[in-house]
């Protein structure tokens, strides 16, 4: 496993471990052959830093002004909804409900969990855009007409970030998944609720997202080179 990352490897492990632990209970093994082996230790911060409010936006506006009708439902799935790129490429049509008042889209989540979702109307426009007069069938396309997939994704991405002028080391869908936390949390939006809406088990988990960008953002170098600003 020296090739995979230490938390690819740790979930891995955790995974194998549960199902050792599940055959102790049962009665099928005695003791759990991986009860004392070590994960390695995985980073408590994200590895991976979410678009500014600009770049954001001006993914948002290349996806809207695009030729594409997929690319604005793309990013807006993904950025305003924070869907995990396989919920986003795996919605069909038929999932788009209207209840309580509210246009919703469920989606199949993490442990084949539904989750019902409320599209806002700039995202429910972006969707029937998409979807034109089809009534069934996914959601977002390729340009051949068949389910979009994760590279299909990352390609168009990486395409509208282009096009937006937006520079980032390497663009895949993630980063908007991690760009909807962090810029829910600069609105103000309070952490549980943000937690709530990205469906985060636990608020470490939406904490890990928000702190590499308040590393930077708010690094004593700053503070330190304002306050020498006289003599720089």
């Amino acid at each position: 496993m020296a090739r995979y990352k230490p938390s690819t490897v740790s979930r891995r492990l955790s995974v194998l471990s549960g199902f050792y632990r599940t055959c102790v209970i049962d009665g099928v093994l005695e003791r759990s052959p991986a009860e004392y082996v070590r994960r390695p230790r995985v980073s408590t911060e994200s590895p991976t830093l979410g678009l500014n409010h600009l770049q954001f936006e001006g993914m948002l506006v290349a996806g809207k002004e695009s030729a594409n009708p997929n690319d604005f439902a793309l990013v807006a799935m993904l950025g305003l909804l924070g869907l995990r790129i396989s919920e986003a490429v795996n919605a069909n049509i038929e999932a788009l409900e209207e209840i309580h008042g509210h246009r919703v889209l469920r989606v199949l989540g993490k442990g084949d969990r539904v989750a019902v979702v409320p599209l806002p109307p700039a995202v429910g426009r972006a969707i029937e855009r998409a979807v034109s007069d089809r009534t069934g069938g996914p959601i977002l396309r390729s340009r051949t007409g068949n389910r979009m997939d994760r590279a299909c994704a990352t390609r168009r991405l990486r395409a509208l970030a282009r096009g937006a002028g937006v520079s980032t080391p390497r663009m895949h869908p993630h980063m908007l998944r991690h760009t909807f936390v962090t810029t829910m949390l600069d609105a103000g939006v309070d952490l549980r609720d943000v937690q709530i809406a990205a469906r985060h088990a636990d608020p470490r988990t939406t904490m890990r997202y928000d702190r590499a960008r308040k590393n930077l953002d708010r690094h004593a170098n700053y503070v330190l080179a304002a306050y020498m600003a006289s003599a720089t």
